[in-house]
C-alpha cells in the first residue's frame, strides 16, 4: 500500500510539472505568434541594423527561448541584447536592404547555476546557437537583490548580530547586495555569491549614510540561504541621517535668478531613430543593458564628403577598488559593468536638473530578468549648449576683431550603482572635435568608526587609510577606474597608431640657444608594445593615423588626449589587479575582433584569473595598417573630503579626440558670426 501511494504521488507530480510545462507552451505559442506580427507593424523602427531591439523583438526572442525546451522554468536572462551584425555587413548597408536581426540572450539556470549564451534569428524566428559557457557567473539579477534582503533578515546569525547593536526592528535596517568581489580562500567560484552590507536606515532616505559596520552577510544564492556572517565588532551608529531632500537639509539659499535657454525655431540637429546629425557630425546611438550608452557610425561632412571617424566606443568595463585593510573591507572591487549591467540601471533623467530645458529625451528598452520588456523613460538626453569662445583675433593694426562663439552638443546618460551614481558625456564641437566626459557624484561608500574627530588620531600619528566626513562615518579611500573601447576608422580601417613624445633637443652646433624642442612618432607594430601609460614629461599622446593625406602631404589622423589620470595603487600582486587587468596600462591596441568587446572579458563577476585585454594582447598581434581597437584607460584617485558628504559634488575625467591633419585647416572657419 506505501508503494502504491509513492508511486501514485510521483504520477501526480509528473502530471503536474507536465500541465505547468504545456500551459507555457501554449501562452508562449501566442506570445510569440504575437510578438511576430507587432514586429511587422514596427518594421519602420528596425530600418538600420544597428538600432536597439524593440520591444516586440525581446518578447519574440525570448519566447523562441523559452519554446526551445532547454530553460528550466527558474531561469532568468541576465541580458537580452542586440546581436551585432558583422562590421562589414553594416559598413555596406544601404538603406532599404534587407539585414540580418539578431538577439543575443543569456540564460541563467539558477537552479544549477549553468549559464548559457543563445544566439536567435529575428527574421527566421529561430536558434542559431545555443552554447554553455562554463566556470563563469553572469551579472547579479535585480531579481537577486531584491531576494538577498529577504534571506539575510530572516537568518538568525545575521539577527543576532543586530541584536549585539540593540537593532530589534530588522525591517528598519537596509540590505546592501553586493557582487563577491575577491573569493574568500572557501569560496568555490562554482557556487554564485552574493555579499551583504547593512544600514540603518529607518523612516529616513538614506541608508548609506549610516553603516552597521562591522558585519557582512555571505550568501549561497544556490541554496538561497546565508552561509556565514562575518561580525568584526561593533562601532557606534552614526546619529546624522545624510537624507538630501530640501526638508531634511534645512534652509536653502537664495536661488539666483532664472536663467532660460531658448531655442525658438526648436534644435538645430535632427533624428531619425537613434541616428543623429548636427553641424557636419553625423552618428548613431544606442542604450544596451551591459555597456549603457554606445556611440556608432561617427563620420564628419567635410566639403560634402562623409568621412568616417569612428565605427563605435562604449564603456569597455570600470572597476572601483577600495584601498581599507579592515576585513570586511578588503573584498570591495566593484566591477559596475560586469558584474551588474549599467544599462538596465539607467536612470529617468528630470529635466531642468540632470538635463537642461531644451533637451531632447529618449526612452530605453531592456528586457527584466525574467525576459519580460520595460521601458526607462528618459534614459538618454541629447542637447545643444554654449561652447564658449570658438576662436577669436584682435587685429591690433587694423583695429579689427573677428570671433565666433561656439556651440556644442552633448549625448548624455545617468547611472546609480548603489551609493555612486555615474554619467556619461559625448561631447561634438564645431571644430571637428569629440569629447568623453565621466561625471562622478552620489554617496561615498562610508564605514562606521569610534571617532568624532580627527584630533586623536593626530596625537597618536597613526596611519589610516580613510578620512572622516561626519561624527562616527569615515570614507575610505579608492580608485575608479574606466576602460573605454574606441574602434576608431579613420578614413577607412586601415589604421596604424602612433605614440608622439615631446623631447627637450640638447644643446650643440644645432641647438646653441637650448632653446629646442621636437616631438618624436614612433608607430607600434604589435600589441604588447602598444600597452603604454601617461608621461607628462614628455607630453604623451597618442594618434590614429590613416593611409590617406591632406592637401599639406600628411597622413589623416585623429590624436587621444588625456584628461585627469591615475595609475593604480593597489598592489600589483593583488586578486583584483589580476581581474581588472585593463589598469594595469593607460593605453592599448589590438586588431578589431568584434567579440572582444570587454575589458575584464564577458564574465568579470566571480572571475578568479587574469582576463581580457591582459590576455588577448599577449597574442601580440600585427596592428599596424590594419583596422584597430583603441582601448583608454583613466582613473579617478578618491581621497575623501567633508565637503563631500553626504553627497558628492561632480567630478569630472575623461578624454579628447582631436583632428591631427585629418585637415588642412581650421574646419571652423566657415562657423557663422552671431
Amino acid at each position: 500500500m506505501a508503494r502504491l501511494k509513492r508511486i501514485t504521488k510521483r504520477i501526480g507530480i509528473f502530471a503536474a510539472k507536465f500541465c505547468e510545462i504545456f500551459r507555457l507552451a501554449l501562452a508562449s505559442s501566442f506570445v510569440i505568434l504575437f510578438a511576430i506580427a507587432a514586429d511587422k507593424g514596427k518594421a519602420e523602427i528596425t530600418s538600420h541594423p544597428l538600432e536597439p531591439l524593440t520591444e516586440s523583438e525581446i518578447t519574440k526572442a525570448v519566447t523562441i527561448v523559452n519554446l526551445s525546451g532547454k530553460v528550466p522554468l527558474e531561469s532568468l536572462f541576465p541580458n537580452v541584447s542586440l546581436n551585432e551584425p558583422p562590421k562589414e555587413e553594416v559598413l555596406k548597408f544601404k538603406s532599404g536592404n534587407t539585414f540580418r536581426r539578431e538577439a543575443f540572450v543569456i540564460v541563467f539556470d539558477r537552479g544549477h547555476s549553468k549559464t548559457f549564451e543563445v544566439i536567435v534569428d529575428l527574421n527566421a524566428s529561430k536558434i542559431l546557437s545555443w552554447k554553455e559557457k562554463l566556470g563563469v557567473q553572469p551579472l547579479i539579477t535585480t531579481e537577486e537583490l531584491n531576494l538577498v534582503p529577504q534571506i539575510v533578515r530572516q537568518d538568525l546569525k545575521w539577527q543576532k548580530s543586530m541584536i549585539l547593536r540593540g537593532i530589534k526592528n530588522f525591517e528598519s535596517v537596509m540590505i546592501d547586495p553586493w557582487a563577491p568581489g575577491t573569493l574568500g580562500k572557501n569560496e568555490s567560484p562554482k557556487i554564485r555569491w552574493i555579499r551583504a552590507l547593512s544600514y540603518m536606515k529607518e523612516n529616513f532616505k538614506n541608508g548609506y549614510a549610516r553603516p552597521i559596520e562591522g558585519v557582512v552577510a555571505i550568501v549561497n544564492m544556490n541554496t538561497k540561504k546565508v552561509e556565514q556572517v562575518l561580525d568584526f565588532g561593533k562601532h557606534p551608529l552614526p546619529t546624522e541621517t545624510g537624507d538630501l531632500d530640501e526638508k531634511s537639509i534645512g534652509q536653502q539659499r537664495m536661488a539666483p535668478k532664472p536663467l532660460k535657454i531658448l531655442q525658438p525655431e526648436g534644435p538645430s540637429y535632427t533624428v531619425n531613430g537613434h541616428e543623429v546629425h548636427w553641424q557636419k557630425w553625423n552618428f548613431r546611438f544606442s542604450m544596451q543593458p551591459r555597456e549603457s550608452l554606445i556611440l556608432y557610425n561617427v563620420t564628419y561632412d567635410d566639403n560634402g564628403k562623409s568621412r568616417p571617424i569612428l565605427y563605435r566606443a562604449s564603456l569597455g568595463e570600470m572597476v572601483v577598488p577600495y584601498g581599507d585593510t579592515d576585513k570586511n573591507w578588503t573584498f570591495r572591487n566593484a566591477f559596475d559593468e560586469g558584474e551588474y549591467g549599467i544599462g538596465r540601471l539607467a536612470d529617468v533623467m528630470e529635466q531642468n536638473n540632470d538635463a537642461p530645458e531644451n533637451a531632447t529625451f529618449f526612452d530605453a528598452t531592456f528586457a527584466d530578468d525574467f525576459g519580460k520588456p520595460f521601458t526607462t523613460h528618459r534614459a538618454v538626453a541629447l542637447y545643444e549648449r554654449d561652447g564658449g569662445l570658438l576662436w577669436r583675433h584682435f587685429e591690433f593694426y587694423s583695429n579689427s576683431n573677428d570671433a565666433r562663439r561656439g556651440r556644442e552638443l552633448v549625448l548624455s546618460t545617468i547611472v546609480t550603482v548603489g551609493n555612486y551614481d555615474y554619467g556619461f558625456d559625448w561631447i561634438f564641437r564645431q571644430d571637428g572635435s569629440l569629447e568623453l566626459q565621466a561625471k562622478l557624484t552620489g554617496i561615498m561608500l562610508a564605514k562606521g568608526v569610534d571617532l568624532k574627530s580627527m584630533d586623536e588620531i593626530r596625537k597618536n600619528h597613526d596611519s589610516h587609510s580613510w578620512h572622516l566626513v561626519a561624527p562616527y562615518v569615515a570614507a575610505p579611500h579608492h580608485q575608479h577606474f574606466f576602460n573605454f573601447r574606441i574602434d576608431m576608422d579613420v578614413d577607412g580601417q586601415d589604421n596604424s597608431v602612433s605614440e608622439l613624445n615631446v623631447k627637450s633637443l640638447a644643446p650643440g652646433p644645432k641647438n646653441e640657444a637650448a632653446n629646442a624642442f621636437t616631438i618624436e612618432e614612433k608607430t607600434f607594430h604589435k600589441e604588447k608594445e602598444a600597452r603604454r601609460d601617461l608621461n607628462m614629461r614628455t607630453s604623451r599622446k597618442w594618434i590614429v593615423n590613416s593611409n590617406q593625406k591632406n592637401s599639406l602631404g600628411q597622413n589623416t589622423g585623429f590624436v587621444l588626449v588625456p584628461g585627469e589620470n591615475s595609475i593604480p595603487y593597489i598592489n600589483s600582486k593583488s586578486m583584483v589587479r589580476k581581474r581588472a587587468g585593463f589598469i594595469d596600462h593607460h593605453f592599448w591596441v589590438t586588431p578589431f575582433v568584434q567579440s572582444e568587446m570587454h575589458a575584464a572579458d564577458e564574465y568579470p563577476n566571480q572571475s578568479t584569473g587574469a582576463q581580457g585585454l591582459s590576455v588577448w594582447t599577449e597574442k601580440n598581434r600585427s596592428i599596424e595598417n590594419r583596422d584597430v581597437v583603441l582601448w583608454y584607460t583613466f582613473g579617478v584617485t578618491h581621497i575623501p573630503r567633508p565637503e563631500e558628504w553626504p553627497v558628492m559634488s561632480v567630478t569630472t575625467a575623461g578624454f579628447k579626440l582631436l583632428p591631427a591633419a585629418f585637415f588642412s585647416k581650421n574646419p571652423a572657419l566657415d562657423v557663422p558670426k552671431n
